[in-house]
């Protein structure tokens, strides 16, 4: 039933941004709502062996200029990929939210729930958006850490 209900949430997400509800988007949605960390397009590939990397490749794109998802870099430079909020679109993205990256795991979390503070820029600066970034251990490297 869960299943059946996100299938419709994407067709329904797909809609909303104009896109064609084809079987490669959908399994990429379904593959990125089901993980929670940031992914990276080589990673998808791994998971995803039936659909090839150009095609992977347009469907990220895609969705990052319709504002499905957004793009943030890990500690080595590699673009990963997570889902906007439902409140994104092409022309006003709001993943304006702490990024953290794990040392040890290497995995990007978006943190959507904290309150970040506002941020005054001087007079003239015109902010399109921002990218929060933060780095150390993430729970489940800390409790690993700890048992050490």
């Amino acid at each position: 039933m869960t299943q059946t209900r996100d299938i419709h949430h994407f067709e329904h997400l797909l809609d909303k941004h104009h896109l064609k509800k084809t079987a490669p988007r959908l399994r990429v949605l379904s593959m990125m709502s089901s993980r929670h960390t940031a992914t990276s397009q080589p990673d998808l590939e791994s998971l995803m062996h039936d659909i090839d990397r150009v095609t992977l490749y347009r469907i990220l794109n895609a969705f990052e200029e319709k504002g499905i998802i957004h793009k943030v870099f890990d500690l080595d430079g590699t673009a990963n990929y997570a889902l906007c909020s439902s409140n994104c679109n092409e022309h006003d993205h709001h993943d304006e939210h702490l990024h953290f990256n794990c040392t040890q795991c290497k995995n990007v979390y978006c943190l959507n729930d904290l309150n970040l503070p506002a941020i005054n820029l001087p007079v003239g600066f015109e902010p399109h958006g921002f990218t929060l970034y933060a780095q150390g251990l993430c729970p489940k490297c800390s409790k690993k850490a700890v048992k050490k």
